[in-house]
């Protein structure tokens, strides 16, 4: 008797269970989110004629001809990080932590959809036939692309600063903070990357 409660809590807690399998692979689309978002960023970056890494935002890339695939670059992965989110409120439970990370964490996300809708306006010489120097007037598209990417990185910010304080120590310690490490890898590689939305 005890030993096939054990196995069932096992199975439980590890997922085995279909609506486990579908936390984790919703949780998994956070872990996938910053690499698509770097990746196809840096691949547009060395290619794009045009485009200099010292100088221009990657927000720029969303103009031009080609601009489609950076658009499309910030809805998926915003997308993405929004059902990451999903799958944090399902893993974490009711408590602060897994009320408002999920929230913070899913705002984020819409701030990377919202950016690919309302595109930066061409600046510096990007793309080529754009004058040089920050545009002489900022479009209201422009304007929401900047205001996106102020609230969707401090959502974020706070996100983590909820989902640690609501995570005690010994749980962290037993290795039952599961959803942190998917937040962290769906926006600590934008964060590392040059300026993303709104830059």
């Amino acid at each position: 008797m005890s030993t096939t409660t054990a196995t069932h809590r096992t199975r439980t807690h590890g997922g085995c269970t279909p609506a486990g399998r579908i936390t984790k692979s919703l949780l998994g689309y956070g872990v996938i989110a910053g690499p698509l978002y770097v990746g196809v960023s840096l691949a547009q970056a060395l290619t794009r004629d045009g485009f200099d890494l010292t100088r221009h935002q990657w927000s720029l890339l969303a103009n031009g001809d080609l601009g489609w695939i950076q658009i499309t670059n910030f809805v998926l992965s915003g997308l993405m990080v929004v059902a990451a989110a999903v799958g944090m409120r399902r893993a974490l439970g009711p408590g602060t932590g897994g009320t408002w990370t999920p929230r913070l964490v899913a705002a984020f996300g819409l701030s990377l959809v919202a950016a690919g809708i309302f595109r930066a306006d061409p600046a510096l010489g990007f793309p080529a036939g754009t004058p040089d120097g920050p545009p002489a007037t900022v479009s209201a598209a422009g304007l929401v692309h900047f205001m996106a990417a102020g609230v969707g990185f401090t959502c974020l910010a706070i996100a983590c600063f909820v989902l640690a304080r609501a995570t005690p120590p010994t749980a962290a310690a037993a290795g039952r903070a599961g959803p942190a490490p998917p937040v962290w890898s769906s926006s600590a590689a934008s964060l590392a990357s040059p300026p993303a939305p709104g830059a």
